[in-house]
Parts: C-alpha cells; structure tokens; sequence
C-alpha cells in the first residue's frame, strides 16, 4: 500500500544517490532529470510523487495514462516510456509531453501525423543489446533514424533512450557508454537510461534522464 511519506523518503533518498553519482562524474545534478515511474500504481501515486518534489512521472500505456491523467492534481510532465502501438499515436500524441519510446520510422511519421501543428517532445528508443525479443532502432540504423526524424516538423527529437539487457554491472555500464557515444556523435542532448537497479551507474556514463520506479514506490502487486 502506497504511503505518502514513505514515497517523500524514498524520493530524498534517490535523489542524495543521484547527486552523490554526479560528484563522482563531475556533473552538476541539475543535469539529471529524475521521472519517477509510476506505472500499475493507483493515480495516488503520482500526487506523492509530485508532493515530494518530482515533476516528471512515466507511464508504460497509453490506456492507464488516459485513466490516471484527469483524475491527478499534480502539476508534472507525463512521460510515455512503454511500447506504443502505432494505431494508439493519436491518443499519445494529446496525453503525453515527451513520448520516448519511439522505435521505428514509421511510428514517428504516424506521430508526426497525429500531432499536426502541435510540436510533440521525442526520443529514439535503441535496441542497444541487439535483442530479437526487445523494439527499438538497431544502432546501425539509428544514424539514418535521425536524420528521417529530422525532417517531420512537428517532431522535437531530443536524444535516446534505451532498455540494456539484464546482465552484469560491467556489461549495463558498458551499454551505457556504448549510447553515451552514438548520443555524441548526433549531436542530441538527452539520454534516458537507468532504473532503480542502475541509475546510479547511468548517471556516471552520461545519462540526463533516469527512470525509477520500484526504488521509490515500492514493489508493484
């Protein structure tokens, strides 16, 4: 059961790990945006979420975020951090503010089509572990994405976001340096990666944005 000051705890505790993880890499914290992933959590969630500091939340589907979203009187940015089914862009495109999981070309064009005049905040999500089970842009292909993506005016393409494969501290880190690089080289300014697990790892390798759900709400049912 969700507990307003256990959630206030949690947060101040992963946000001293967020900043202690910056003075390690030589980063200001103001650098990192903390979205507290409030997915299968009651809208509750979201307003001690907010009442704790936080104002960016992500969700995984556009359907619980249509249900949570009216109901919240909390003033936060809605992240959709989930897969999105392309036949869903219309809907995506007027609940969320930033939409990361954009993991083909041709969900891009149908959010760009969807968004018409308004402009819709977008990151790349890369199948950084070449996974068959996992969406995403391969990342020989995330070079052209780009530049496609470049192209459809209403879409702000922001930077990357990736899901590394379970694994070994060393090989997270090591994908995360991997997306680190490619972010460089394209010249994009943010980078979602890490979770509860690793945001702290991320952090030194370069992430902007970490998504934590789990070390702030608690288990999930």
């Amino acid at each position: 059961m969700l507990d307003r000051e256990a959630v206030r705890a949690n947060v101040a505790v992963v946000e001293s790990k967020i900043a202690a993880a910056c003075e390690r890499a030589g980063r200001a914290q103001s650098e990192v945006t903390l979205i507290a992933v409030t997915k299968t959590f009651p809208v509750l969630a979201v307003d001690y979420a907010a009442a704790a500091g936080i104002t960016n939340v992500g969700e995984n589907r556009v359907q619980e975020a249509r249900d949570k979203r009216p109901e919240s009187k909390a003033n936060v940015r809605w992240h959709l951090i989930g897969h999105l089914q392309s036949n869903k862009a219309r809907d995506a495109v007027k609940l969320f503010d930033v939409i990361q999981s954009v993991d083909s070309i041709e969900l891009a064009e149908k959010l760009a089509r969807a968004a018409g005049e308004k402009k819709v905040e977008v990151l790349l999500q890369v199948n950084i572990g070449r996974e068959l089970q996992k969406s995403g842009i391969a990342p020989d292909e995330v070079g052209a994405a780009v530049k496609h993506i470049g192209t459809l005016t209403s879409l702000d393409l922001r930077g990357l976001m990736i899901i590394p494969p379970h694994g070994t501290v060393g090989e997270a880190r090591a994908f995360f340096r991997e997306t680190r690089r490619m972010r460089d080289d394209l010249g994009l300014r943010e980078l979602s990666m890490g979770m509860s697990e690793d945001y702290e790892i991320a952090i030194e390798e370069g992430a902007t944005i970490v998504r934590v759900g789990r070390a702030i709400f608690g288990e999930r049912g």
